[in-house]
């Protein structure tokens, strides 16, 4: 896959975290343009960390999704688009059941390209009164 992406630069990776990761897989396994979601950690630092640790809340991690998508068949803004009409944005460290910070909202980008379309994203729900709360969506590298 590594010299797939090197050789056709429309290949993009980018890291959601949404809640449970499993929920979060499926639905973007589901896109037409996403050539692979693997579920797993970020945003932690502690190394090989186990989904016990990670389920304490106490490692910083959140179960994310990360996402390698073909950008000329699915566009940046429709993953976000998706990302953020799959889960409530709004709610710090919670996604319905799932309590604490390793469920929270997160954007993990890979270049400024997706951090800019990212804020501009969040600014858009905001400006439109999302719910009548301000997204609370981490957004890192």
């Amino acid at each position: 896959m590594r010299a797939y992406q090197m050789e056709n630069k429309n290949i993009h990776t980018i890291v959601f975290g949404g809640g449970c990761f499993w929920c979060t897989e499926a639905v973007f396994k589901m896109l037409k343009g996403v050539m692979s979601v693997t579920p797993g950690y970020a945003g932690g630092v502690k190394e090989n960390p186990t989904y016990e640790e990670v389920s304490s809340g106490k490692t910083g991690y959140a179960e994310v999704v990360r996402i390698e998508y073909d950008g000329e068949k699915i566009s940046l803004r429709d993953l976000l688009t998706v990302f953020f009409g799959t889960h409530d944005p709004t709610t710090p460290n919670r996604q319905g059941n799932d309590i604490g910070s390793q469920y929270r909202s997160a954007v993990f980008y890979t270049n400024e390209e997706q951090r800019n379309e990212a804020e501009k994203f969040i600014k858009e729900l905001n400006d439109s009164a999302h719910e009548g709360k301000p997204v609370v969506t981490d957004k890192t590298a």
